[in-house]
């Protein structure tokens, strides 16, 4: 008796899955990534960020979004800062099922707080990074409107793990190191314009790493990105796999 309850609950949970997984559609786009990021110190404990995200699809060829952010960092202790800031965000139409229903590029503006703590454990550098954003983006009514009719509002955490090791020994920040560096950061939204579910997306990095000295570096590696549309088609919760080249420069002065 107690096999056969076993065998019901199995294939119950077996169909199940079928069916979740019957219920989604993937679309599958090839992306670049090439990313600036500066740092500029303004006083003993605060300092100046500054960003720019270059992001395409088909590695180079097509816009898949531009991003800007501007923030101030505060310094609290060695290994924990805190940063308030603003970013401009312009999400293309790309792919076979765009993020926006009728096909159009879209603004988002965004304030941010951010919470990153660092600690050591030999070599191993291990980071931590805590967001929370306020989102306001632009929506269109019908499929004639030229420009964005509104800005909806909603919330998104998201956390970031992130762990390197360096590849050679130096004794001074001053000197060339080859670093390798891998990464995973959840994304959660939240609010009553988040409709389909709260999970938002999910990325995972590798990358090699370069570092001149101790205020210029280079990255480059892989990135998966995995995005939950805020909508359905044909009643079927729609996926972006992204994957493709990430290119980061890192200035801080």
């Amino acid at each position: 008796m107690k096999a056969k309850i076993f065998y019901i609950k199995f294939l119950f949970c077996f169909f199940t899955l079928i069916k979740a997984q019957n219920n989604r559609l993937y679309n599958y786009n090839q992306i670049g990534w090439y990313n600036y990021f500066g740092t500029f110190k303004l006083h003993n404990k605060i300092s100046l960020h500054t960003e720019y995200q270059f992001r395409r699809t088909n590695f180079i060829t097509n816009w898949q979004q531009g991003l800007l952010r501007v923030g101030l960092n505060y310094q609290i202790h060695q290994s924990t800062q805190i940063r308030i800031g603003y970013g401009n965000i312009e999400t293309f139409s790309y792919g076979k099922i765009p993020i926006n229903k009728f096909g159009k590029t879209f603004t988002e503006n965004r304030s941010f707080v951010v919470v990153t703590t660092n600690h050591n454990i030999n070599k191993l550098e291990i980071s931590h990074r805590y967001m929370l954003e306020q989102r306001w983006l632009g929506q269109f009514k019908d499929s004639a409107a030229k420009h964005e009719d509104y800005f909806s509002y909603s919330n998104r955490v998201r956390y970031q793990i992130r762990l390197q090791i360096p590849l050679n020994k130096t004794d001074s920040l001053n000197q060339k190191q080859f670093y390798i560096a891998t990464y995973n950061e959840l994304f959660v939204g939240f609010g009553k314009n988040v409709v389909e579910s709260v999970f938002d997306q999910n990325r995972i990095g590798a990358l090699i790493g370069y570092r001149i000295n101790k205020h210029i570096k280079f990255e480059l590696g892989y990135l998966n990105q995995l995005v939950h549309l805020n909508r359905r088609v044909n009643n079927k919760n729609i996926f972006q796999s992204n994957q493709g080249v990430i290119l980061n420069l890192n200035f801080n002065y």
